[in-house]
């Protein structure tokens, strides 16, 4: 009976235990073969680079393809709560006009910046339509005026 128990009790904590584990992702950029810290400037070039570590996360958008970003996070969720960023590396890769890498950065989470957003709407004109006048608003109102088949502009029959 003691020995169900303290059984009894010894599962009950260990389920406990594991309930706080948290819930570990991985997004984006995964190195296999290489990594991009192993990427030197001056000698690898677009194709190497390729080679290396595959098509890169995203480009840049004003630098015209001179510019590639390699993009991996870590998050972590615990039970109900909402995902949260625990780790995060951009890899960015500079090439020169030539096509070889002319600096490879690494920034981490502690180099992001928070954004506020905006959440406020431009207004439009008119009114807001209920659900009853939206759905007869056409109720009543009759067809369109005919136009004169040989006005400019109009189809004519064939």
């Amino acid at each position: 009976m003691l020995r169900t128990k303290l059984l009894f009790a010894a599962l009950s904590a260990a389920a406990l235990t594991a309930a706080c584990a948290p819930v570990v992702g991985q997004n984006g950029f995964q190195a296999i073969d290489a990594k991009p810290a192993d990427i030197v400037a001056g000698t690898d070039t677009k194709q190497t680079v390729l080679t290396k570590l595959g098509t890169p996360s995203t480009t840049s958008t004003f630098e015209r393809d001179n510019i590639w970003y390699y993009i991996s996070q870590v998050t972590e969720k615990y039970t109900y709560n909402r995902p949260h960023v625990t780790q995060r590396t951009v890899t960015e890769i500079t090439f020169n006009d030539t096509g070889q890498v002319a600096e490879v950065r690494t920034l981490g989470l502690d180099d992001g910046q928070q954004i506020a957003m905006n959440g406020r709407e431009t207004p439009t004109r008119g009114r807001q339509l209920t659900i009853l006048e939206q759905l007869l608003g056409n109720v009543g109102r009759g067809q369109l005026p005919r136009t004169d088949e040989n006005e400019p502009g109009q189809r004519r029959p064939d």
